[in-house]
């Protein structure tokens, strides 16, 4: 980047950082998300073909004492964490120490019961197990057993019959596939991450954070209700969940207004119980089904928002168990940033996400051809969880409702978004990384508009050079 550190204001509060010519664009949508109220704190980083292209970082880490977003802020990244876990799974297979075409029960012998026996490695990498959920509440004192809570997931039968069907193994997902890490190779996947990625290649990016890095870390706050049938109303694309409220460019609010989770199980990304508005709120507010203009019963919006409101469904039991919202400040609390849960975890800054994209479209941190088949499409359609459809390789997702991505990286991006908003993307084809954090948690199960038009600028951006 040529442009030197430019410090902007706005009203109450400041952004940061630089951006390459080419690419200010970029930086004047980050400034409309903080000149609008859709931004708390956030930051957003940009590699193309290896080099830094924008880096910029603002507003308020911690909405309680009006801490800074500094360059080197951290935050949970919630579901970004699944393809770092996959990641850390597939540099096993390419060592042949995990089969990904094999039982689980092969190396995880316990785990074959019940229904279980046929289930592959690569059913868990691709959201097909059919455990989407714990079915027993797991108690606080077992947040840090990742051992204990899989021996619970190894004594459940399936829900829907491995291999025909796949929904969103929200939480699930990192216990199944770190317990499969953990037998192969003696280690968690947190200590994968921190050996064999992050410390290797120098990212800022940790599962298990220590507890300098946890004292730094963003604090996450709940967003705007959701106005329905407004600007950002319902009925139009957008990510999983995501009301569109607030959000600049707002007109496509995505998947269920309703704003998921808002029964109050803590999927609403923070985690926690309905607080007043001055402290971290818990579940947005959630308009009735019946506020959902042109939609009805059968029509995967409608369905995923009337799912939401029922405390008791699938999608609020697999993502609401374990109960992060039973601990003091929900997500916020040093239990969740230290446990490491290989399914959403992960704490980073958007140089740390965007860098391990950076190394994974270069190639260095799995082979070209590892990480091509991994990308390749397994799943496509309705997911059994989420109402709406999805679309995964191993671990990573693919371009759909729940991985909205710009017209020109939709046949090539892959990544994974977090709940709330956050973004991890990558696209070989085009030389990119992308990484997004931020603090104010949009209705949505994954992804926000905010970070949609980031990546559309960006990749605008790329089209305006290549005429």
């Amino acid at each position: 980047m040529t442009a030197d550190d430019e410090v902007r204001e706005h009203p109450g509060t400041t952004t940061s950082g630089r951006c390459d010519p080419r690419f200010a664009r970029v930086r004047e949508v980050f400034d409309r998300h903080f000149a609008d109220g859709s931004e708390l704190g956030a930051a957003f980083a940009v590699y193309l073909d290896g080099a830094a292209v924008v880096d910029l970082w603002g507003g308020v880490a911690d909405r309680r004492t009006g801490r800074a977003w500094e360059h080197h802020t951290p935050a949970l990244a919630y579901s970004c964490t699944k393809a770092v876990t996959a990641t850390a799974a597939l540099l096993l297979a390419e060592r042949g120490l995990l089969d990904v075409t094999a039982p689980v029960a092969d190396v995880w012998p316990e785990f074959g019961r019940r229904g279980k026996e046929r289930i592959t490695v690569e059913h868990l990498f691709t959201h097909q197990a059919g455990l989407p959920t714990v079915e027993d509440p797991v108690p606080v004192e077992e947040f840090e057993d990742h051992a204990a809570i899989a021996d619970r997931l190894a004594r459940q039968e399936p829900i829907w019959e491995p291999g025909t069907a796949h929904g969103y193994h929200a939480l699930t997902y990192g216990f199944l596939l770190g317990e499969v890490v953990r037998r192969v190779s003696g280690k968690s996947v947190g200590e994968i991450v921190a050996t064999e990625i992050a410390g290797p290649l120098g990212l800022e990016l940790w599962l298990g954070a220590p507890d300098d890095v946890a004292a730094r870390a963003a604090r996450l706050s709940a967003g705007d209700r959701v106005r329905p049938g407004g600007a950002g109303g319902p009925g139009a694309s957008g990510p999983a969940g995501d009301s569109g409220a607030g959000d600049s460019g707002a007109g496509a609010s995505g998947v269920g207004a309703s704003g998921v989770g808002a029964s109050g199980v803590g999927a609403s990304g923070v985690g926690e119980p309905p607080a007043p508005a001055e402290t971290d709120a818990g579940a947005p507010a959630s308009p009735s089904v019946a506020e959902l203009p042109g939609r009805g019963p059968g029509d995967p919006i409608y369905e995923m928002a009337r799912a939401s409101l029922d405390k008791d469904s699938l999608m609020n039991r697999a993502l609401g168990n374990p109960a992060v919202h039973r601990l003091p400040g929900g997500a916020n609390h040093p239990v969740i940033l230290r446990a490491g849960w290989p399914a959403m975890g992960v704490v980073t800054t958007a140089r740390g996400l965007a860098g391990f994209y950076r190394e994974l479209v270069a190639g260095r941190i799995l082979r070209p051809e590892t990480l091509r088949d991994a990308v390749r499409r397994r799943v496509h359609g309705p997911d059994r969880v989420l109402f709406v459809d999805s679309s995964f390789g191993l671990g990573y997702m693919r371009p759909a409702l729940t991985f909205l991505t710009p017209p020109r990286g939709a046949g090539t991006a892959f990544g994974h978004t977090g709940m709330g908003g956050f973004l991890g993307l990558g696209d070989v084809e085009h030389g990119l990384a992308m990484g997004y954090t931020m603090n104010k948690m949009a209705n949505a199960v994954s992804g926000s508009m905010r970070a949609y038009h980031l990546a559309e600028a960006v990749y605008d951006a790329l089209g305006q050079a290549a005429r």
